[in-house]
């Protein structure tokens, strides 16, 4: 269907997708790439604003058997079209952005940027209800301009071809309803040349005959209607062996009589652009019963998102057509109350008239409360008595029941809706037995066993964008209760998880109560220990708790008992050792238990086997664990956990910087083993996967009474968060760490909290802050005897000084904390005295002596495998040798330590070692080099998120705005001592 009306909307960025992938700029169209790549960049837009998983990626792009080179080669797709999004940067709001998120693709844009979901906004905006049939015929005008040709043109593979498929009956249908509101608008002639076209392309779609036919009638051309009418007909009883549909006769015989009532349009939805169903057998013909069964539930009012999901649905009937063999079965899962049923039956309705012989639903209680699961026995004989077969002709058993059913629906178009399925044993007799008929299953449970021996396509629900649960609220109680205060809106769909079945209790509630304000229910939502209360419904079936407890009552105990400990745990997600450690159990068996969680949908399998479940299931896990188990249970499993992480904190610590830890720690508790870390590598990447959970942890130990553990973790942390420039989360750990130690008068963990505070206070530049700290922490260290806290003390000391150039002062606490490294026999501490010695003698001047104070420091680095002191020592080394004019010896060391700094995760340290190679080039004549790493460092800084007045980074942007291209700018002040 061609149209001249172009959309209305004016984008600065388009990505088109309804004609040739392309992309659109200021109204010039930017070259993608080859068919892969705009394969790539369509399958990404078409879920816009959604994570796409690579592996999802892959079958879109290679299909379900992809070459070897398939992962390699999105990789470099993405690249490219992370560089093509790059350059729209300029266009501000209209920006697109292509990030990567745990192990999937994102591709940030507004829905109205691309065409396939402005053309999805204008249509269901025309359907709304009390538009005029003129401001409807408007808005679906709009939409069809957006379309220029075959969608995905050129693009090849099954998944271009089912998304195709899908899209052109929404084409279909979006013109259908165009042509009635335009024909009731009173300009039917406008609409018989594209629906003519559309006719020769789809011929045996009725409700374009239909819609034709009114419009030829009420053009005066009443003649041509009948012969439009006679034609499909013949083509109907020619390839499908069937007649007109009722609707299409209805119109024939009011065309002879002479008269047309008005109607609204009929949506097509899925109507037969896939193949129609095979012939009927003569028996099953002959044994049909009686008329086609309707049994389609009422949808749920304002029904609001699920695009992909609905997609993803009518993809899956549009390749019905390629398996004329099969039967097509879809199984929806996903955790209790997230609207399985609401959008199984949503999209059966849409899709009902693709399925002329019935709709059969049936709820089967698969997570019903009581265990009054309904069995296969009775749920068949349901359908039986629904298809009409008198109970005489009904057999005894299931096995011949289950016969009758599937011989009745043989050579039919039926749609079985199978809800809330309790596992695929209780499916399988329900199933159809023959092609032309779709199975649609909601579960709880991933019913992996259906796609393993049906071929059954998996579709997972998940929770409720922000936006999505705001439109839920605003169909509910209407825009000007939700637009009166915004903030508790935003905190409502926040504590409620984006969970549909919470948010509609709530917007229950407060429709019952017109007078209640809303943030009324958003302070009780607060509550965490009254969360699941205010979600009370008034009755199971709408209460969260009775929800949840039905897919809990069929945990076996043990899984039961670990969903309850997993309330213990500080969240928001955790890996599998915690997990054991958790319930004190191998590896093997939790890993066996938390697969029992997630069939069930009580828990999330993420990226890097991970685990979480949202917040309203972590409440009540923590609401049964308070009720079922134990004090001494639960402070044990509590123990055992905060064992496993502390353990594996101290362990990570030591592999990050070696060195003696200044308070030993107690054992673990049996159960609460640490994990195996084998490098440095690994411990930054455990530190990175775990410091969500582990800064919870710090807030919660107080509460479990493990005020050590408190201090401790906070402890281990330090390193970690000080090399990354998380001041806020060093600061907020040890505050916490400070008030745990002085609860219990731990005076070595008041030393160790003021000697983090005073770090954190020192890289914020807070110097008379950092200092009290610092005195302090000195003070318990030395009244307990510990040199290792002393030593690091003074090396604190002794760097704060030199950054005020009080040179001598800095001296003094070098070879102060020099003294307690070698009480406490601690090589690396010496080793990053030395080095803290050679440095200053450098700042002194004394270059020769530095050298050889640096020179001495490295034997102990490497020694002790500290590759931290070791890039700290080669960063000094190629100072001293820039200021002793060995140009190329400075560089040379310098490259080492960046390579160092950037292998141990110190990024500060990193942009500050290119910050000084930078110099070095600038000053031997080498401008370009220079420009590349000033860039490089001052990229890292932005990273880190330093402001531009940081002096680290407000250097490097004054070197680089105001450096000539071919001159070297003035050396820069020399960065920090290493702590």
């Amino acid at each position: 269907m061609k149209n001249s009306c172009a959309g209305s909307v004016n984008v600065v960025v388009e990505l088109r997708l309804l004609g040739p992938v392309e992309l659109s700029v200021l109204g010039r169209t930017t070259e993608v790439g080859p068919p892969q790549r705009r394969t790539v960049l369509a399958a990404l837009a078409v879920d816009t604003g959604r994570p796409v998983p690579a592996d999802a990626l892959i079958r879109r792009v290679w299909g379900t058997d992809p070459p070897d080179g398939a992962r390699r080669a999105l990789h470099a797709h993405v690249a490219r079209l992370r560089r093509l999004c790059e350059q729209t940067e300029d266009a501000g709001p209209s920006r697109l952005r292509l990030v990567r998120r745990s192990g999937a693709y994102l591709l940030e844009a507004r829905a109205d940027q691309v065409d396939i979901h402005r053309f999805r906004q204008l249509a269901g905006r025309a359907r709304e209800p009390g538009r005029t049939d003129r401001a409807r015929a408007a808005l679906l005008r709009e939409a069809l301009g957006l379309w220029h040709g075959e969608p995905l043109a050129g693009l090849d593979g099954q998944w271009a071809a089912q998304v195709r498929e899908a899209w052109r009956r929404q084409h279909v249908d979006a013109a259908v309803a165009w042509a009635q509101a335009e024909s009731r608008g009173s300009d039917p002639v406008a609409v018989i040349g594209p629906l003519t076209e559309l006719l020769d392309a789809y011929p045996l779609v009725e409700p374009l005959t239909e819609a034709l036919m009114r419009a030829l009638h009420a053009a005066g051309r009443s003649a041509e209607a009948l012969d439009c009418y006679a034609a499909v007909r013949k083509r109907l009883a020619e390839e499908l062996g069937t007649d007109p549909g009722a609707e299409l006769r209805k119109v024939h015989e009011a065309i002879l009589r002479g008269g047309l009532a008005e109607s609204v349009a009929r949506p097509v939805s899925a109507v037969p652009v896939p193949a129609a169903a095979p012939p009927r057998p003569a028996a099953a013909a002959a044994a049909w019963p009686g008329t086609a069964p309707v049994q389609l539930p009422m949808g749920v009012r304002g029904f609001i998102g699920r695009g992909a999901e609905l997609a993803q649905l009518e993809d899956t009937l549009a390749s019905a057509a390629d398996q004329p063999s099969a039967v097509v079965i879809t199984a929806v899962s996903g955790t209790a109350g997230v609207g399985k049923t609401a959008l199984a039956v949503h999209w059966a309705r849409r899709a009902q008239r693709s399925f002329p012989d019935g709709q059969l639903y049936v709820n089967l209680r698969g997570f019903a409360p009581g265990g009054s699961v309904m069995s296969p026995a009775e749920a068949v004989r349901g359908f039986l008595d629904a298809l009409g077969v008198p109970p005489a002709r009904i057999p005894a058993g299931l096995e011949a029941q289950v016969g009758l059913y599937r011989s009745l629906l043989a050579g039919r178009r039926v749609l079985v809706v199978l809800d809330n399925a309790r596992d695929a044993e209780q499916v399988r007799p329900l199933l159809p037995g023959a092609p032309g008929c779709l199975a649609l299953i909601t579960s709880r449970r991933s019913l992996t066993g259906l796609a393993a021996t049906e071929g059954a396509q998996l579709l997972t629900v998940g929770m409720l964008a922000a936006e999505e649960g705001r439109e839920l609220l605003v169909r509910r109680l209407g825009v000007e209760r939700v637009t009166a205060d915004p903030d508790a809106v935003r905190e409502i769909v926040g504590r409620c998880a984006g969970l549909p079945l919470a948010l509609a209790i709530v917007a229950a509630r407060a429709a019952a109560q017109p007078e209640l304000p809303l943030a009324a229910l958003a302070e009780e939502l607060r509550l965490a220990d009254r969360r699941l209360d205010a979600l009370d419904g008034g009755e199971a079936s709408s209460e969260v708790r009775a929800v949840f407890s039905w897919s809990y009552q069929a945990l076996g105990p043990d899984a039961a008992r670990l969903f309850r400990l997993l309330g213990l745990h500080p969240g928001p997600d955790a890996g599998l050792p915690a997990v054991a450690a958790l319930a004190g159990v191998p590896a093997a068996r939790a890993r066996v238990l938390v697969a029992e969680l997630v069939r069930g949908h009580l828990l999330t399998e993420q990226p890097a086997g991970r685990y979480a479940f949202h917040d309203l299931l972590r409440a009540y896990a923590a609401e049964l664990v308070t009720t079922h188990d134990s004090d001494d249970t639960r402070r044990a499993a509590a123990h055992r956990m905060f064992d496993h992480y502390l353990h594996t904190a101290h362990r990570a610590d030591a592999l990050l910087t070696p060195r003696p830890s200044p308070a030993p720690l107690p054992p673990a508790r049996p159960g609460a083993a640490a994990e195996e870390l084998s490098g440095h590598r690994q411990a930054q990447a455990w530190f990175t996967a775990e410091l969500p959970v582990l800064l919870a942890a710090v807030e919660q130990a107080p509460a479990a009474g493990l005020y050590s553990h408190t201090w401790r973790i906070a402890a281990a942390l330090t390193t970690y968060l000080d090399r990354h420039g998380n001041r806020r989360a060093l600061t907020a750990a040890h505050t916490v760490a400070l008030e745990a130690a002085r609860h219990r008068g731990d005076v070595v963990g008041q030393a160790e909290a003021h000697r983090g505070l005073g770090l954190a206070e020192d890289r914020l530049v807070r110097p008379d802050a950092a200092r009290t700290h610092y005195l302090r922490a000195l003070e318990l260290f030395g009244a307990v005897g510990d040199h290792a806290g002393q030593a690091r003390i003074h090396q604190h000391l002794s760097r704060m000084s030199e950054a005020q150039g009080r040179h001598q002062q800095a001296l003094g606490h070098a070879h102060d904390s020099l003294a307690h490294h070698r009480a406490a026999d601690d090589r690396a501490g010496q080793s990053a005295a030395l080095n803290h010695i050679g440095w200053i003698l450098a700042q002194l001047g004394d270059h020769r002596q530095a050298l050889a104070y640096c020179r001495e420091a490295l034997e102990p680095a490497r020694e002790t495998g500290d590759l931290n002191g070791q890039a700290h020592i080669q960063d000094s080394l190629g100072y001293i040798r820039h200021r002793l004019g060995e140009h190329a010896e400075a560089v040379d060391h310098y490259q080492q330590a960046i390579d160092l700094f950037h292998q141990t995760g110190d990024r500060h340290s990193e942009a500050s070692g290119l910050g000084c190679l930078g110099d070095i080039h600038a000053a031997t004549g080498r401008p370009l080099p220079a420009r590349t790493a000033w860039t490089q460092a001052l990229a890292i800084t932005a990273g880190l998120g330093l402001p531009d007045a940081d002096p680290l980074r407000a250097g490097l942007l004054d070197r680089l705005g105001h450096a000539p291209a071919d001159a070297a700018p003035a050396p820069a002040r020399p960065r920090p001592a290493p702590d």
